[in-house]
């Protein structure tokens, strides 16, 4: 109901008097005449009645209890102080811009004005036990797991997911942000996909730690839920399958869908063909259409009204709304509604389980930050490349296709974009890195230093596990280097191995090199010399195999023609 039509002050919902100042880009508490003087304090904007009520978020594993459950802008623990309306109350907000939860959540972009102490005590954590990098940084790229779990929780979800089961990952996608926050890729991991889970430590509920087993030959989506794994599994699983460490994890259930599609005021979709799925109870004539709250579910969870009525099918289409409610997220009609970004505010929070790295406002407002800028064109959902399990004679499972996989893995660890409009800045990278490379070619013409006098710290940044100490076991065993010394893992993580070293240390570059195949891209020669007996610094990275090996081919600026791919910011019918 719009506020003119409501006869009395003190029936007016506060949302409708916070407005966008266009000067300074936050929105501010007017009140009428007659309202500021019935109502000199405003309580904090309270959700529509309306809005479906918010489920407590899944946890597999020991989520933290939420922190408070007092309506928005009231404090913790049930305290307040006097004063109508809730005058007086510490009321801490912050403005988010292009990137908030719903970015993190769906992979869109909009602005919110928080609340921060009730948002704050919406979230739900999980003690992840030490999976991931421990958390993301400002200077490095981030990689966000984002899973939607089919557990069955909330009133209204009784006809989805398995009976009486604790959730799978049903939904994953592993969101990839550069390290310039240029663009990201959305990676979407197929459920039914056979894979390799690791052993997973476990947080129990009286603080211990337990490992559950891994397994071997099963469903990726077993990867959560089962046995006890928790989300730290999933995260361990998609490192073991892709080579890519996650930073943090969302994980959010089929209410996340139904509230924000709501909040938003509904998802814009188009269908090439009429839609009649008895199972998803999808019901749609041909056209466009705007979806919100069971349909918008129904939309996301249908397998038998698009393509060949495949898991692989049901996530394009998937990726098509959540390109969709980007879009809608950040247009006009929803930067400009106080009232949408509370209600999406309030659903995503009320949705959201997270690691301990994200488990407050503070947390998000900050990697919000870090996503602020990145343009819908520049964000590219695709999918792992599979093919169906060559080992089922009916095909319910499939397999990674390796020849189409390994160029797109490659591309995301190496951060390259998959937007096009990134390839004319990596055109002019290229070149510069040609020109770096013909000056470089000139450090490896030269003298060699005995390998007995070759002092160099090896370290770890990002290499396979133990690669310091097996390098530096190798320099001494092998290649008689004794003045080699392991240094563990680097401070930060590099993007390729490099070797660091002063001028008057050329020629013991020149023998490490040799000893190990560095190219001359490798070799990071400083400005000033080094100390006498000082050692060079080789940090191994990603690129590195083993020592003897030849580092890893370099990564593909292009993807196969094969590998599926679609941009946020276009619009695509489902058919």
């Amino acid at each position: 109901m719009d506020a003119q039509s409501r006869g009395r002050a003190e029936e007016i919902d506060p949302a409708d008097q916070w407005v966008l100042n266009p000067r300074t880009g936050h929105y501010e508490l007017q009140l009428n005449d007659s309202a500021a003087r019935e109502r000199p304090k405003v309580a904090a904007p309270r959700r529509s009645s309306s809005a479906p009520a918010a489920p407590t978020a899944p946890s597999p594993g020991v989520p933290g209890p939420r922190r408070g459950d007092a309506p928005p802008g009231g404090r913790r623990g049930g305290r307040s102080r006097k004063g109508g309306g809730g005058g007086g109350r510490r009321k801490k907000a912050l403005l988010i811009t292009s990137g908030t939860l719903a970015l993190l959540l769906v992979g869109g972009a909009a602005a919110a004005y928080l609340y921060y102490d009730h948002l704050n005590g919406n979230l739900s954590v999980t003690d992840i036990a030490g999976a991931g990098t421990g958390g993301f940084k400002k200077d490095q790229a981030i990689n966000i797991l984002v899973i939607g779990t089919d557990k069955r929780s909330g009133a209204g979800n009784e006809g989805y997911g398995d009976k009486d089961s604790v959730g799978h990952a049903d939904t994953t996608i592993l969101f990839h942000i550069a390290k310039d926050r240029s663009n990201a890729t959305a990676l979407s991991i197929p459920r039914d996909l056979i894979t390799t889970i690791p052993d997973c430590p476990t947080k129990q509920p009286d603080g211990t730690t337990k490992t559950v087993r891994g397994a071997k030959g099963v469903r990726f989506n077993t990867s959560l839920g089962q046995e006890g794994r928790d989300a730290g599994c999933t995260m361990r699983t998609v490192k073991e399958l892709t080579g890519i460490e996650v930073d943090n994890f969302m994980m959010v259930d089929f209410n996340a869908v139904k509230t924000l599609s709501t909040a938003v005021g509904g998802v814009p979709v188009c269908l090439e063909k009429a839609v009649d799925d008895e199972d998803s109870k999808l019901k749609l004539p041909q056209g466009e259409h705007r979806l919100e709250g069971e349909q918008a579910l129904a939309f996301v969870r249908t397998r038998h009204a698009f393509g060949n009525e495949s898991d692989l099918d049901r996530i394009k289409t998937q990726q098509q709304f959540l390109g969709s409610m980007m879009r809608e997220m950040k247009s006009k009609e929803t930067l400009t509604s106080p009232k949408k970004f509370f209600s999406l505010a309030e659903a995503a929070t009320k949705s959201l389980t997270v690691d301990q790295g994200l488990g407050s406002i503070d947390k998000l407002t900050d990697l919000a930050g870090e996503l602020k800028d990145i343009d819908l064109k520049n964000i590219t959902f695709t999918t792992l490349p599979v093919l169906d399990n060559p080992a089922e004679k009916v095909k319910a499972t499939v397999v990674v296709d390796q020849r189409l996989a390994d160029p797109l893995l490659q591309m995301i660890r190496g951060d390259v974009s998959l937007t096009e409009v990134e390839k004319k800045e990596q055109a002019a990278k290229e070149a510069a890195d040609a020109d770096a490379k013909a000056k470089q070619d000139a450090l490896l013409q030269g003298n060699r230093a005995p390998a007995g006098d070759v002092r160099v710290a090896v370290y770890n940044g990002g290499g396979p596990k133990g690669a310091a100490s097996t390098t530096l076991g190798w320099l001494q065993n092998t290649k008689g280097m004794s003045k080699a010394s392991n240094q563990g893992n680097a401070p930060s993580k590099v993007d390729a191995t490099q070797l660091e070293y002063a001028p008057n240390q050329a020629d013991q570059a020149r023998a490490l090199a040799d000893a190990l195949g560095l190219p001359v891209t490798a070799l990071k020669m400083g400005t000033t010399d080094a100390a006498a007996k000082a050692p060079m610094k080789l940090t191994l990275g990603p690129d590195f195999q083993k020592p003897g090996t030849p580092l890893a081919p370099p990564v593909p600026q292009e993807l196969p023609k094969d590998v599926q791919q679609a941009q946020a910011d276009k619009a695509v019918c489902a058919k």
